[in-house]
């Protein structure tokens, strides 16, 4: 026989009433009653009736998350920090994948919005204007995406690219590329713009852009060989799946990664501690970041007033494996020619 809420109300000694609102509405009841409905809920196996509760909050009980790639492990991490925070919450999430597509994206949400009480719209390719017009039909909640006028929560993208680049010279490297991800990547320019900062700082290096690629393995591959040609000694992939690209190309040109090239990226998914050589990257703390999702955007779907000041942008941390190492023939840069070095740490693995 299913739980009801006038089960729960029985086992608390609370009102039904009162349940009602710790599960629908729990910023309208007291933190310890909420916690403790909250908790027999989940022991007891309640499950809320969505249909009743839409009649009678005229919301859905339901989120909506839009990536650009479901394949992408990046975005897998962040759709679990988005599952586990909505269902504790009360809240189903119908997940979309764009593509990578504007144009696709743009339909994805528009498809949903009947359907959601809001939107968490995560590395959006999409133009600000369109996002902007998409945000006044449903709540709107940025990842890794920056809108004046809407709420978005990001990583540290530039603070990343510095610390790499600290790493890398550090390794005695004096001509580092870049290869950066999709042209539409509102977090490729950031650490676009970070790695030309960067160079400005320090005219003693000499760093090279080699283009826009896809931020899949394929974009690796064809970053590779344009890589080998600019004469760098280092490579700064968008992400992780394109410095796998890189390795494999670089191996099938008779090099190694990192005797005769390091490469070092972004996300450290996974992936990137389990092949050879591992991986040194960006750790971004995505299932927080998830998290913080959900509680941004039913903050904006309750109209609840915000728990604590938000983070614009949640810290990043190096990740140093063994995809770097020494420049082969090349003098390290003298301490004076470099910026100040940051003070995010790094954690070394094995």
């Amino acid at each position: 026989m299913a739980v009801t809420i006038r089960d729960v109300a029985k086992a608390t000694g609370v009102s039904i009433s009162t349940v009602s609102r710790a599960l629908a509405t729990p910023e309208q009841v007291a933190e310890p009653t909420r916690l403790l409905v909250q908790q027999a809920a989940r022991e007891m196996g309640y499950r809320p009736n969505r249909a009743a509760r839409g009649l009678i909050t005229g919301r859905t009980a339901c989120i909506g998350l839009v990536v650009p790639d479901l394949e992408n492990p990046f975005f897998g991490s962040i759709g679990k920090g988005v599952q586990d925070r909505a269902r504790s919450a009360g809240y189903a999430v119908f997940i979309g994948d764009s593509g990578e597509d504007p144009t696709l994206e743009a339909e994805v949400v528009r498809s949903i919005a009947k359907q959601v009480d809001g939107v968490i719209l995560c590395s959006a390719r999409g133009t600000d204007e369109t996002i902007l017009e998409l945000a006044g039909d449903t709540p709107v909640v940025l990842v890794n995406r920056s809108i004046e006028g809407l709420e978005s929560i990001n990583f540290d993208n530039a603070a990343g690219l510095r610390a790499i680049m600290q790493h890398l010279v550090a390794l005695g490297h004096t001509t580092i590329a870049y290869a950066a991800g999709p042209a539409n990547s509102w977090s490729s320019r950031r650490r676009t713009e970070a790695f030309r900062a960067f160079g400005e700082a320090a005219p003693a290096l000499t760093l090279v852009e080699l283009g826009d690629f896809p931020p899949v393995f394929d974009g690796g591959v064809r970053a590779a060989d344009l890589a080998i040609a600019s004469g760098a000694t280092a490579v700064v992939a968008y992400n992780d799946l394109m410095a796998l690209g890189l390795i494999d190309r670089l191996r099938q040109r008779g090099m190694r990664a990192p005797d005769d090239m390091s490469i070092a990226s972004f996300d450290n998914v996974a992936v990137s501690a389990m092949v050879w050589p591992k991986l040194t990257t960006v750790d971004f703390p995505r299932v927080q970041m998830g998290r913080a999702c959900v509680d941004t955007l039913l903050d904006l779907v309750l109209g609840r007033p915000h728990a604590a000041p938000r983070t614009p942008e949640l810290p990043v941390e190096l990740v140093v494996r063994q995809s770097t190492g020494v420049a082969p023939a090349s003098a390290a840069i003298r301490g004076a020619d470099i910026p100040a070095a940051t003070s995010m740490g790094a954690v070394t693995t094995p």
